[in-house]
């Protein structure tokens, strides 16, 4: 038994002696200097046995400083300047109006002084003054105003300073994922700019006095007292609306709900203002007139409640009491799809009307669009 016990131990002793040994990589054993890096994270070379060479310390992630663009297809630089020559050259073409009960915005029609605004901004007011981009203020007066669309036309008086007229855009082209940006004169803050999409086209808004615009764009540019009258413009540079009003928050009692603001489209604003500027009135407004009142159908759809006698409806037979579900092949889920739709088409223009008549049938009714009245 004690011989057994100590050829055991002499093999053992062999067997650390080989393993001490060996040359193969990653069988070496740790020294002390190795072992304190390995557990502390510090370097122990000044503690090393003679003669050892230290391992190279692993590489450890490190967060590099930005010192300019990231390398990249460049897109998104390219996108900025874009954005900032826009807001350069509209601020320019964009005024603060000034009255005796507040302020707003307006952009200027022609070198000769014109400006078109909203009609609820210089409603009322017995002193119009306009402050120009480059800080010049000048006397205003009002040449004519439309309340029926919200716009107005002031002319500057004896404007010494050289105006940059405004460039349109088609806003019938506008679609949902546009950019835009509202430029205008938020609480008195002039060339203050907004950028946002264009969140729907179409839109119908009441202003609460009467008053309902249609064919808005619906923006997610912020739109704040004093905006009104301003530009909404395009990526091109373009105007394509004025921003005329923010959506109330209900739960905020009054408040204008966050990021849903509307403009005026810029087919309707180029429409009303020419005529104003050339006589002072609006004598046809452009926009396609069914000739019916609607309210929303419970069931889905926009109940026709009565039909203007002699109107365009009138004259393809429709009835009170049909239910429009389809306008030119484009669903109506209910009275504010009316307006959506009709906002694509001219006076004149024939159209497919799907109704849903009270038995439950349906019936398909091929009318020829008038143009709205002046009147309300």
């Amino acid at each position: 038994m004690a011989k057994m016990r100590s050829r055991l131990l002499v093999l053992c002793s062999s067997l650390v002696l080989l393993l001490a040994a060996c040359s193969a990589p990653g069988i070496r054993f740790a020294t002390n200097s190795e072992t304190a890096t390995a557990t502390t994270g510090k370097a122990a070379a000044s503690a090393a046995a003679p003669g050892i060479t230290q391992p190279a310390p692993a590489p450890t992630a490190t967060t590099a400083p930005i010192t300019g663009n990231i390398a990249g297809s460049g897109a998104l630089s390219q996108f900025q300047d874009t954005l900032r020559q826009i807001a350069g050259a509209v601020a320019n073409e964009v005024v603060q109006i000034n009255t005796d009960s507040g302020l707003g915005s307006g952009i200027v029609l022609d070198s000769a002084g014109d400006i078109v605004t909203n009609a609820h901004v210089v409603e009322g007011a017995s002193s119009l003054t306009v402050k120009t981009n480059d800080g010049k203020t000048f006397p205003a007066s009002l040449v004519g105003s439309f309340a029926q669309n919200d716009l107005a036309v002031i002319k500057l008086n004896g404007a010494d300073t050289k105006l940059v007229p405004a460039k349109f855009g088609d806003s019938s082209k506008v679609k949902v994922g546009d950019v835009v940006l509202a430029i205008g004169s938020p609480y008195g803050l002039s060339d203050t700019v907004t950028e946002g999409i264009v969140s729907a086209t179409g839109r119908s808004q009441s202003e609460g006095n009467g008053v309902t615009l249609t064919d808005l764009i619906q923006t997610s540019a912020l739109i704040n007292p004093g905006n009104s009258g301003g530009a909404l413009v395009d990526i091109a540079g373009e105007v394509v609306g004025i921003p005329t009003l923010s959506a109330p928050d209900a739960a905020q009692r009054g408040q204008a709900a966050a990021g849903i603001g509307f403009a005026i489209s810029s087919n309707q604003v180029v429409s009303i203002s020419q005529q104003l500027v050339a006589g002072g009135s609006v004598t046809h407004t452009g926009r396609a007139y069914l000739g019916v009142s609607t309210r929303d159908d419970a069931t889905g759809g926009a109940d026709v409640v009565s039909v203007v006698s002699g109107g365009p409806s009138d004259k393809s037979g429709v009835k009170a009491g049909w239910v429009i579900t389809s306008i030119g092949g484009h669903d109506v889920a209910d009275s504010n799809g009316v307006s959506q739709a009709l906002s694509g088409y001219k006076p004149g223009d024939k159209v497919a009307i799907t109704f849903r008549l009270p038995d439950g049938s349906t019936r398909s009714v091929t009318v020829t669009l008038g143009e709205r009245p002046i009147g309300p």
